[in-house]
């Protein structure tokens, strides 16, 4: 059994829900993930400032206009007058339960049961679909299954028990869905499992049940060499290992979520990168392979800020690392780059929202500067430092171009360099000249 996980945009209208529909029939007896239409999760989340903010007509007037949008796809999916019926039935059962949070108590608990909506709405039209063609599918709602622990991880002992007897419970369904995304917390609360999540719902339900693979279907054929958006001539890279996708997973490339590595590679199950509008195209897969020598991939960051904390103390100083850490630490907040000299430590943060609480506090141990505006540059490959000539290379591609910080060293598959956001677009072209010819 596979798992196949559809993106957003590859179920955005009623056409690509009969494409999508007619390659998972064709596909065979798996477990499909979908996540919300496009477009529906900002929606949603646009509901939630309004209500944050107390605009309630505001909020209202957006799920208005959510439901005509719906309204439409439906209309344009079923052929049959009774599909309409029972899918228009679903979605409002939906949209009705959105309009009574409007209108009650708003707190982060109700904020994250409208998020859920999407989703579960995503499902009821595919569902409803299969249906109406005399497929049968079953639906597993991942409420009933998919749950995360005190610490916010997925509890794969529950989740593979409970997924294990609703599965059991349908033993001639010819295909099975459910929603990406959401899930309990271990209070038993509607939670989720953040931004791009159905990724991680697809790996970990590949784990759970030792699937064969794991295919990640999206609106392009693969992972990247590059960013296409801003360098012409990029290519699909046909294999990466587990850590290099995980590198550029982290430092930039959108078509994967961080978190969904991790599952598929403790359990040894192939991830595959696909293009739902060329289904023929290779794609990417991501395997434990063993390195080969080679660069495969340059990824961009956005929106880092650096901070560098100078002190005349820290020379021989035991303790002024770890206070500096400890920081960071204190504020919830992670960090990507690290550089140190014997008189003062530099870091980067994607998340600058305790920024001034931070600034303040390290103010204790040195003099503080803030670089604001800046990009992680990360080249990903085969970057062991017995093969020369890699980091001199790609070095060597930025000649021009100002560099605020370089990490090198701290993992086999990664070099990642700091400059301003000024200088993304040419530092991307130039590492793609240099670096893939």
């Amino acid at each position: 059994m596979k798992v196949l996980k559809f993106g957003g945009t590859s179920v955005g209208t009623a056409d690509r829900i009969r494409t999508v529909a007619e390659h998972i029939r064709k596909s065979g007896r798996n477990i499909v993930v979908l996540s919300a239409m496009s477009g529906t999760t900002n929606t949603l989340v646009e509901i939630t400032d309004y209500l944050y903010k107390g605009n309630i007509p505001g909020a209202q007037e957006t799920l208005n206009a959510l439901e005509m949008k719906y309204s439409g796809v439906i209309s344009a999916l079923y052929d049959t007058e009774e599909a309409k019926a029972r899918a228009s039935m679903l979605i409002g059962e939906n949209i009705g339960y959105v309009r009574a949070l409007i209108q009650g108590e708003f707190a982060m608990a109700e904020e994250r049961e409208i998020l859920a909506r999407g989703e579960l709405m995503s499902t009821a039209l595919m569902n409803e679909y299969f249906r109406e063609c005399g497929v049968k599918s079953v639906l597993l709602p991942a409420l009933d299954f998919m749950r995360t622990d005190s610490n916010g991880e997925p509890d794969m002992k529950y989740i593979a028990t409970r997924l294990g007897r609703l599965m059991d419970l349908n033993p001639d369904a010819d295909l099975y869905l459910t929603q990406g995304y959401i899930c309990r917390n271990a209070f038993g609360d509607i939670d989720n499992l953040k931004r791009g999540g159905s990724d991680y719902t697809a790996s970990i339900i590949g784990a759970v049940l030792n699937a064969e693979e794991i295919q990640i279907w999206t609106d392009i054929d693969g992972m990247h060499n590059n960013d296409p958006r801003y360098v012409e001539g990029t290519r699909p890279v046909g294999s990466l290992n587990f850590e290099e996708a995980a590198e550029l997973a982290y430092f930039g490339a959108k078509i994967l979520h961080p978190n969904c590595v991790l599952p598929a590679k403790l359990n040894n199950i192939p991830v595959r990168l696909l293009n739902t509008l060329q289904p023929e195209a290779p794609g990417t897969v991501i395997y434990n392979m063993p390195p080969d020598g080679s660069v495969k991939a340059v990824a961009a960051k956005d929106n880092i800020t650096a901070i560098k904390v100078k002190s005349g103390r820290m020379l021989l100083a035991y303790g002024f690392l770890h206070k500096v850490f400890e920081t960071f630490e204190n504020h919830r907040t992670s960090i990507d780059m690290i550089a140190t000299s014997e008189v003062g430590v530099t870091v980067t943060i994607d998340d600058d929202s305790r920024l001034a609480a931070i600034v303040d506090d390290l103010k204790h141990f040195g003099t503080v500067t803030v670089d604001r505006d800046m990009v992680i540059i990360c080249v990903v490959g085969d970057l062991e430092w017995h093969n020369c000539g890699f980091e001199s290379k790609a070095v060597a591609a930025l000649a021009d171009i100002p560099i605020r910080m370089i990490s090198y060293g701290g993992s086999n598959y990664n070099i990642s360099m700091l400059v301003h956001r000024d200088n993304k677009v040419q530092a991307l072209q130039r590492l793609s000249e240099k670096l893939f010819g």
